[in-house]
């Protein structure tokens, strides 16, 4: 019977890794594609951003009840689910034939990755005794970060060597071999059986939606009409009203007790901005690459390596010093950092301009995000008691997507303007404009970081590399 044990674990780490590998992917694989998909299928700015937030807006609202469902009906099952989900969601996706089928397909991604991400570490978790279980989390982890780095880079290589189409079908094959080995290989599991929060789920979906919609469509429609301020205002009721229903009901999503916590109010601020800052910028930085420097989406791919490479090499270290010295200095000094960075690109961004000091300026902002990532992961576990750690970490993953979604939303309406895409000399002024509202968004960061206590509880987050935490790696009911 013991000889089983070992083949059993292994089985777990490796399929629990894949399946976060390709979830992980594609949150960021489709940035480099957006110049193929607006020529490919004629969309317009509206639609490159669904095509991006759909999927984070679908990950983030689900990822807390992904958890719970997993342990309600078996992480197993519905891991395999989930796995099943996002590969026919894949298949639509790389067989659209409009904006409208691929932002839809898109969406089922998001939700399906939901049911997976959150099970892949309680998988792990299940499978591993105490001693041997760090260094299994820290393999997930560094697939996880590895995917994330990649993520840009991938996307350049399949639309420079083949078509848009084959970031989507490379997802096929590789889910078709996971979910019969997962229902073989894993063991079934179940946790704690609670009511689900569907009223919960409803009333967030519909309200982050609303909000969404009506930053999107200000693009077009512009911020003082009725269909803005209606979406903004009916988001907004929606939102009020799932933080009230969360305080009364006897199974919330989110439980209001965790932001008595100052110190876990401001983590999730600084994660927030932070996030909001990096994906809005990551948005318009792959059109920049190809539009206005001309570079080929594997070209453009690579060149983003400095920056969303940087924490693969720095957050490790990060970690190691935040036990030394604290948190708040670390994201002080990288939210600093990372506006610093994005305000340099803004100065010398020109049409055609040399690859050398725009690479220097994305290197500062990712070691500027290197130093945040860890620090953030350290002050929300630190700032709960460890019965919540699980429920900490998973809000703060939600807080993180919902905070993409905005920054893509506000840096693609200041940077909308009718002609954007006709003159490269329009777009390089755009954009400059857009990346000084990023950067001040991470500066803005720094007064949520400077509310932070100096010194936060006595768990310090170093066993995952940080990059990973851009794929919510840590959104796991314990």
């Amino acid at each position: 019977m013991e000889t089983g044990k070992p083949t059993h674990a292994s089985w777990t780490v490796v399929l629990a890794s894949l399946g976060v590998f390709m979830t992980a992917l594609d949150t960021l694989v489709v940035a480099n594609s957006l110049p193929a998909l607006r020529g490919s299928l004629h969309a317009s700015l509206d639609d490159l951003e669904w095509t991006v937030n759909a999927y984070n807006l679908a990950f983030a609202i689900a990822l807390l009840t992904g958890a719970a469902v997993g342990d309600r009906f078996g992480r197993r099952r519905v891991y395999a689910i989930g796995l099943a989900g996002f590969t026919v969601a894949s298949a639509a996706a790389a067989l659209s034939t409009s904006v409208g089928m691929l932002i839809a397909a898109r969406g089922v991604q998001g939700a399906a990755a939901a049911a997976v991400m959150p099970i892949t570490l309680t998988l792990i978790s299940e499978a591993f005794p105490a001693e041997n279980r760090g260094a299994a989390i820290g393999l997930w982890g560094g697939i996880t970060g590895l995917a994330v780095a990649a993520g840009p880079v991938v996307g350049g290589a399949i639309v420079s060597g083949i078509s848009w189409h084959w970031i989507f079908w490379l997802n096929v094959p590789v889910g078709l071999a996971l979910v019969p080995l997962s229902l073989s290989r894993l063991t079934e599991s179940f946790g704690p059986r609670s009511r689900l929060d569907l009223t919960g789920l409803t009333l967030s979906a519909a309200g982050f939606f609303g909000i969404t919609w009506g930053m999107i469509r200000s693009n077009r429609v512009g911020w003082g009409s009725g269909e803005t301020i209606t979406a903004l205002l009916a988001g907004g009721a929606l939102v009020t009203a799932f933080l009230l229903w969360e305080r009364r009901t006897a199974t919330p999503m989110l439980s209001a007790e965790l932001f008595r916590s100052r110190a876990f109010n401001a983590a999730n601020a600084v994660s927030f901005l932070m996030y909001a800052s990096l994906f809005g910028v990551l948005f318009l930085m792959m059109q920049f690459l190809q539009t206005a420097l001309g570079y080929s989406p594997l070209a453009a791919g690579l060149r983003t390596l400095p920056w969303t490479g940087a924490p693969m090499v720095v957050s490790p270290i990060a970690g190691i010093l935040a036990d030394r010295i604290g948190t708040r200095p670390l994201m002080l000094t990288g939210l600093a950092l990372q506006a610093g960075g994005l305000g340099w690109i803004a100065v010398i961004a020109e049409p055609g301009m040399s690859y050398t000091w725009l690479a220097a300026a994305l290197g500062v902002a990712g070691v500027g995000i290197s130093l945040c990532f860890p620090s953030v992961a350290n002050a929300v576990v630190g700032s709960v008691a460890p019965a919540e750690m699980g429920i900490a970490s998973g809000t703060n993953s939600s807080v993180r997507e919902i905070g993409g979604v905005f920054g893509i939303a506000v840096l693609a309406s200041v940077f909308s303007s009718p002609g954007v895409y006709t003159s490269t000399r329009t777009f390089v002024d755009h954009f400059s404009t857009a990346l000084w509202v990023g950067a001040g968004l991470s500066a803005v960061g720094i007064l949520a970081a400077a509310a932070l206590p100096k010194r936060i509880g006595s768990v310090v987050v170093r066993s995952v590399p940080a990059a990973a935490v851009i794929s919510e790696e840590s959104a796991v009911r314990t």
